[in-house]
């Protein structure tokens, strides 16, 4: 019943954006923005500077000489750990806004998803953060990804694309419910600390991603492969220094584009009403907090492509357990990608 419900929700929003005058022009905007590689670029050099002001410094150059050409060395394992992060990513964040909205305890909430307990435009919420983290790392894996039919707004999703996303946070939620025994029961704090290392272990995000590797081909009623081969312990491969550049940047461009949608799905606003209410700083505190849940998902899906050392970082903690100053960078950004989208937007 609770996955009726979800494909439901899902058509109905597909629905709208087919029947409706203005909306439907502003996604078919939307959708252009998202698959084009100079918007990409655009919107990069965009954040990147935002993040520099915001933290009032004289933003450099976004790309170096030489960046064109010269390419960086990556790890084929990590990349395939990253790859398949995106699901764990987008439970933990969207689990972590659901508790601080019920105030209920993550072990509970992981308790509902598995017992197929949670409410339909819940799971609906945490399906839309797996679209965010997983739109988060396509640039990384090569930007002429994201002119793919599948890199489209999460309204336009189908009912089939959502069902894959909610295999993802399911098997996500198992996974993440078993590790999550030592702390039931006990308090928010405790609970958010074993999160947290959870979250900065190496060994935890390989187990997690073979562990949604396989629930994806499972999803597809296919026999998984083996997730690695002996070869890829030790093998490399050569990534654009430019392209990494850009998808370190686009972040917050994924979260406020389905953060929006989130929005929009409860509210009925159209798109460039709810992005010039973000830049303008009209927007509600919890319609903000939501916003920069995402930001935190997007940015770490990226993390882990870069290097998985950087998820043992201080900073890579459930959002509940940032800093104020932490929590700044990403409203910085939200309201700089809501700005600059806007704008794109509103030109013909």
């Amino acid at each position: 019943m609770k996955m009726h419900m979800l494909v439901v929700v899902a058509s109905l929003a597909l629905l709208v954006a087919a029947c409706d005058d203005e909306l439907t022009p502003q996604l078919k905007r939307l959708q252009t923005l998202l698959q084009s590689q100079d918007f990409a670029l655009d919107m990069a050099s965009f954040l990147d500077a935002a993040y520099y002001r915001g933290q009032d410094q004289t933003p450099p150059p976004f790309l170096q000489p030489g960046d064109e050409t010269a390419t960086i060395q990556k790890s084929v394992k990590e990349e395939k750990i990253a790859i398949n992060l995106a699901g764990f990513y987008a439970l933990e964040s969207g689990i972590g806004l659901l508790a601080e909205r019920t105030k209920q305890m993550p072990a509970d909430i992981l308790d509902a998803i598995t017992q197929n307990r949670l409410a339909a435009d819940d799971m609906l919420v945490l399906a839309r953060f797996a679209n965010a983290t997983w739109k988060a790392g396509q640039p990384f894996r090569a930007l002429n990804r994201i002119t793919r039919d599948t890199f489209k707004p999460a309204i336009l999703l189908t009912d089939d694309d959502v069902k894959k996303d909610v295999v993802q946070i399911k098997a996500a939620a198992w996974r993440l419910s078993g590790a999550m025994q030592g702390v039931r029961g006990l308090g928010r704090l405790e609970q958010l600390r074993r999160l947290q290392a959870l979250l900065q272990n190496p060994d935890f995000a390989l187990d997690m991603a073979a562990y949604l590797d396989a629930a994806y081909y499972g999803g597809l009623r296919q026999t998984p492969p083996p997730f690695l081969r002996p070869e890829d312990e030790t093998a490399v491969t050569r990534k654009s220094a430019k392209e990494e550049k850009i998808a370190i940047n686009l972040a917050g461009f994924y979260a406020v584009e389905v953060g929006a949608t989130v929005i929009g799905e409860g509210t009925r606003e159209l798109p460039l009403t709810i992005l010039s209410s973000i830049a303008e700083g009209r927007r509600s505190t919890d319609d903000m907090l939501l916003l920069a849940r995402f930001a935190n998902a997007t940015w770490k899906a990226g993390q882990p492509f870069r290097s998985l050392g950087r998820i043992t970082r201080a900073n890579f903690v459930p959002a509940a357990l940032l800093s104020n100053d932490e929590l700044k960078k990403d409203f910085d950004q939200i309201k700089a990608a809501a700005q600059k989208l806007r704008d794109a937007m509103a030109r013909n």
